[in-house]
């Protein structure tokens, strides 16, 4: 059982609550948990799924308890019952805590999003944090689904959990008319993972026509397999690029996908498998602490910044175990913008320390303690 940094009870304590993350993330494992009192209606029993599709109101005859909080797992199953919760909510103020792992139905247009009643929590793939045996070898290589890290066959997990997600996530829901297309443009946007996205050469890669790519990374967005990085645009100096970046959710899941497992010391692609690392802890703890800064990137002609956090903080994220002079170059560049005031390069290093023009270097370790414990509060602006 892992500690996770989500805390519930205080959010539900506030407000209705929609908690959405991708499949086997631990949403079930940290509400069970969080709220054992809570009353559980779980969408993938196939019995409490065809009673509420046949009768919706069904839902209020089970609640008998007003106080009681009232959970209903995978929610985007049955996204009729939204129109029940939100009767319930106004007449008998009940509290209700909706998980789904994923926002497409829920989110169309037409569909019930409760008028307002609800805020939005996210649960992601375990963290730095939330693991007490890290080990960052075995992360960067098959992520951070608890099902998966913790297992001895990791690859026959991730093998079972790609496979069960496309079909219950994807194809079950038709999504998309060729499934067997689609799944090669997942393969191709696993292997550009990390890059930006180029619909010419997606289409070229995966067979797929370009007037179709962006549709469908909408459907991975949708579904919470991915998300995109947004390039930060507001440089005078050196005009940035426009185009977006694409990340997976999870190293595992990605590098699955893209068939390069195993990942071993000096392999090229350990350089992204670990900014996509650092990327998603930050996001992770950016959500989890409620902070609503966006995150980004910067690119112009010359030099890159792999994340900008709001218009305070940029960083570079190196596998590297020394510290080279090259790695400081695009936070200068940034630097002579005058927009951020912090700027750290986070890696492997043996020590940590400031250069002359107060650029910080961090081992990761140390960077991300220091970050989980609270101790980067000029993340949050």
């Amino acid at each position: 059982m892992y500690k996770r940094e989500l805390q519930l009870r205080p959010l539900i304590e506030k407000a209705n609550l929609f908690l959405f993350g991708p499949r086997a993330t631990g949403k079930t494992s940290l509400i069970k948990e969080s709220l054992g009192d809570a009353l559980i209606f779980d969408l993938l029993d196939s019995d409490v799924y065809e009673e509420l599709l046949r009768r919706p109101k069904a839902l209020s005859e089970k609640v008998k308890d007003s106080a009681q909080i009232i959970v209903i797992d995978e929610i985007q199953k049955l996204p009729i019952l939204l129109d029940e919760v939100h009767r319930l909510i106004e007449e008998k103020k009940i509290r209700f805590l909706l998980t789904g792992s994923s926002a497409r139905k829920i989110k169309a247009p037409g569909s019930n999003l409760l008028g307002g009643r609800a805020r939005e929590a996210h649960l992601f793939p375990l963290s730095f944090s939330e693991i007490t045996d890290f080990d960052l070898m075995r992360y960067l290589n098959y992520g951070g689904l608890p099902i998966v890290y913790q297992s001895k066959e990791p690859h026959e997990d991730l093998q079972a959990y790609v496979r069960t997600y496309l079909s219950e996530e994807i194809k079950s829901e038709a999504l998309v008319r060729n499934f067997e297309r689609f799944v090669r443009f997942l393969e191709v946007m696993a292997i550009s993972n990390g890059c930006e996205i180029n619909y010419q050469s997606l289409s070229s890669d995966s067979g797929v026509p370009a007037r179709t790519i962006e549709g469908h990374i909408e459907v991975l967005k949708d579904t919470l397999i991915g998300f995109e990085l947004l390039p930060y645009q507001k440089t005078l100096k050196r005009k940035a690029t426009t185009k977006s970046k694409f990340f997976l959710f999870d190293n595992g899941v990605a590098n699955f996908l893209a068939q390069r497992l195993p990942l071993k010391e000096g392999h090229s692609d350990l350089g992204t498998a670990f900014e996509q690392f650092m990327i998603q802890e930050i996001r992770s703890y950016l959500s989890y602490s409620r902070s609503f800064t966006k995150i980004s990137y910067w690119r112009c002609k010359a030099y890159e910044v792999d994340l900008l956090i709001g218009d305070s903080v940029a960083m570079e994220f190196k596998f590297s175990k020394q510290i080279k002079e090259e790695f400081f170059q695009g936070l200068r560049a940034l630097k002579e913008e005058k927009i951020f005031k912090n700027f750290y390069v986070v890696g492997r290093f043996e020590q940590s320390g400031k250069t002359d023009d107060n650029i910080h270097y961090e081992n990761y370790q140390t960077f991300l303690t220091k970050l989980w414990q609270g101790d980067r509060t000029n993340f949050n602006k």
